[in-house]
């Protein structure tokens, strides 16, 4: 990608493809993990950087910690399952200042841990983005890497920073998604829960919260859901 204030029209069209087809991965129901390998593959492929990382910030666990998620990479010490502290290192780094890092030479960088390997592969230049919907809510970091020395001018950061953008969207995207079918799974648990008390209450002619204990009381004596009790009772209603 050339280094100057204009952008040309072939390195432009490539761009516009890798975020057209980053777009289509994200709306097209993909799995996330199958997005985030999309997108690095895209990336690294249509804008020509030598590797591109995403790293996820892991609040599961205490302290947070960031953990590779994706690399089109093919070299496997590079592209092991790895973590590193939220604050540590580039990554670590970006996702705590919320802000883009420019490294010309990894090797002359202190804060690159993984000078080894990025010396095996022939890694010079790393451009660093924080993944993030709202300013103050990180989600991750985008990793690219040239083989060549590169001093990534405005309009390469910019383009860097839209895919960081957008790889953010989707992480948001999946979350939402998640969050609606577990609304929808409660609805259809309760649903099937106040089918189960109108036949107790049928049945054994129970008061509505009488019935409620009951099948909860069942759940607990047998470790099964209040879901599976209930449809217990249904169908032995049918029987």
């Amino acid at each position: 990608m050339p280094n100057m204030g204009t952008i040309d029209s072939e390195t432009y069209a490539d761009y516009i493809k890798a975020i057209t087809d980053i777009t289509h991965s994200i709306t097209s129901g993909r799995p996330l993990d199958d997005i985030f390998n999309r997108v690095v593959m895209i990336t690294a492929g249509k804008m020509r950087y030598e590797v591109c990382s995403i790293w996820m910030v892991d609040d599961s666990v205490r302290p947070k910690v960031l953990r590779l998620k994706a690399t089109q990479a093919l070299d496997p010490e590079y592209a092991r399952p790895r973590t590193m502290g939220r604050v540590e290192g580039v990554a670590g780094f970006v996702a705590t200042h919320n802000q883009v890092l420019k490294i010309p030479d990894v090797q002359k960088e202190p804060r690159y841990k993984d000078k080894e390997i990025a010396r095996k592969l022939g890694l010079v230049s790393l451009l660093s983005v924080p993944l993030k919907i709202r300013d103050d809510d990180v989600l991750g970091v985008l990793n690219v890497f040239t083989n060549k020395p590169r001093d990534f001018d405005p309009i390469e950061v910019h383009q860097v920073t839209t895919i960081g953008n957008l790889t953010a969207l989707a992480v948001h995207c999946a979350e939402l998604e998640g969050r609606v079918s577990g609304i929808q799974e409660e609805l259809e648990n309760r649903k099937v829960i106040e089918r189960a008390k109108e036949v107790l209450i049928r049945r054994k002619n129970m008061a509505g919260d009488q019935a409620f204990r009951w099948i909860q009381k069942r759940s607990m004596d047998s470790r099964k859901s209040m879901r599976q009790i209930a449809e217990a009772v249904i169908i032995s209603q049918d029987m």
